[in-house]
């Protein structure tokens, strides 16, 4: 697990944020794979990296695999980086077995996936898919003042290449489920049809900054009683719209953070998840009233912000259809699913045909520096892509 040793936690997981020294390591580390690899190599203006092997048919549109290799900050070994790795082997496999196809066979890694030192998620693909423009992308700015844009620099990644989508015949890419659904039902192989749609906001409330020993309790302008009463009301949403609603509360700032003071100020992130847009609406909806509410009830103000959205997708039939055929050929269990986490694919299948396959994780657990995932499974996925992958590839159309 070389790769895993770059940003190394004492916990046994990963911290290898984007655009850190770390991130430059790990891709250095599989740049010097693919051109071992006998791939040409190159980066476009966000950063992402595009490694080839060469179809025997010029002019054809490349098949592509990939995923991304940025980590939470105590992220595990696992996620993105076996899409990434699978891809490589798929190219590894091909050259062992001297297996030309028409179509060249591409992997990619794209930037700042997780969006866990950058917001939002995904910005990399999403760029490339026109989801949003270059500037948009490069101007995040991190926690600590940096953009994006001038941490690519940093890191010697800001590629020549235009961020932009080309043609590409299908794309696939491999992920460790994150969920529990797989180990539960035994199965190997995760046929993923579609992803839930997200949505991120900032919620901020204001209030008024005095000291908490003077000042009664019903003279204050408290944002954090509002925010009692958003927690309460919004974590009921998910038991109003399940079983597959989820509300998470990832972040908060109190300011001025004073341990004898009132904050004037508090924000707090909000991830709202649901496969259906329609309920996700309702849930927007539902948020809003919650919000107004608790600030008239706690006399502050309150704002929602919109800090994101991703709509709840399908993927391509035929694509689906061919991970079906792939894993059946090679007689493993498989079971169709939605994908509750948000991955790179939402993106590209805006612009290519697209499909995932999943593996188990142990427990179900993602986002972790106990993420795990057996070797056996592990393996069975980049077979299934292999024979997805070459499928599409020596199709000369």
């Amino acid at each position: 697990m070389d790769m895993a040793q770059i940003g190394a936690t004492a916990a046994g997981g990963c911290n290898r944020q984007a655009l850190t020294d770390e991130d430059r390591q790990g891709r250095q580390l599989f740049e010097s794979w693919c051109s071992a690899a006998g791939c040409s190599i190159e980066r476009d203006q966000m950063g992402n990296i595009f490694a080839r092997r060469a179809g025997t048919s010029p002019g054809l549109p490349p098949v592509l695999m990939g995923s991304h290799l940025d980590t939470q900050p105590t992220g595990g070994k696992f996620d993105g980086v076996f899409g990434v790795l699978a891809g490589l082997e798929v190219i590894e496999s091909l050259n062992d077995h001297g297996i030309r196809t028409p179509h060249p066979v591409e992997v990619v890694v794209w930037t700042n996936e997780e969006g866990a030192r950058f917001s939002p998620a995904m910005i990399g693909s999403g760029v490339f898919a026109g989801a949003f423009d270059l500037d948009y992308g490069l101007s995040r700015v991190s926690k600590d003042g940096v953009t994006l844009g001038d941490a690519l620099r940093r890191i010697g990644y800001a590629g020549s290449r235009a961020c932009r989508h080309y043609p590409i015949k299908a794309a696939f890419e491999a992920h460790i489920e994150q969920g529990p659904i797989l180990e539960d039902n035994d199965t190997q192989i995760g046929i993923v049809t579609g992803v839930q749609g997200m949505r991120w906001y900032d919620l901020e409330l204001n209030g008024e900054s005095v000291h908490a020993g003077p000042t009664p309790m019903g003279s204050r302008h408290d944002p954090v009683r509002a925010l009692h009463a958003i927690l309460a009301g919004v974590y009921e949403l998910a038991g109003i719209y399940g079983p597959w609603a989820r509300v998470t509360f990832g972040d908060a700032r109190f300011e001025p953070g004073a341990r004898n003071t009132v904050p004037e100020r508090v924000v707090v992130t909000l991830d709202l998840r649901h496969p259906d847009e329609t309920t996700l609406d309702a849930m927007e909806s539902h948020l809003l009233e919650i919000v107004a509410t608790a600030t008239q009830e706690a006399s502050v103000t309150g704002t929602v912000h919109h800090e994101w959205r991703s709509a709840a997708i399908r993927f391509d039939e035929q694509c689906i259809e061919t991970i079906a055929k792939s894993a059946a050929s090679l007689d493993l269990s498989t079971m169709r699913l939605v994908s509750g986490a948000g991955h790179d694919s939402v993106y590209v299948s805006r612009i290519a045909p697209t499909a995932m396959i999943f593996v188990p994780c142990k427990g179900g657990i993602s986002h972790n520096e106990s993420e795990s995932a057996e070797q056996a499974d592990l393996a069975a996925g980049c077979d299934v892509l292999l024979n997805s992958v070459v499928t599409m590839a020596i199709d000369a159309t």
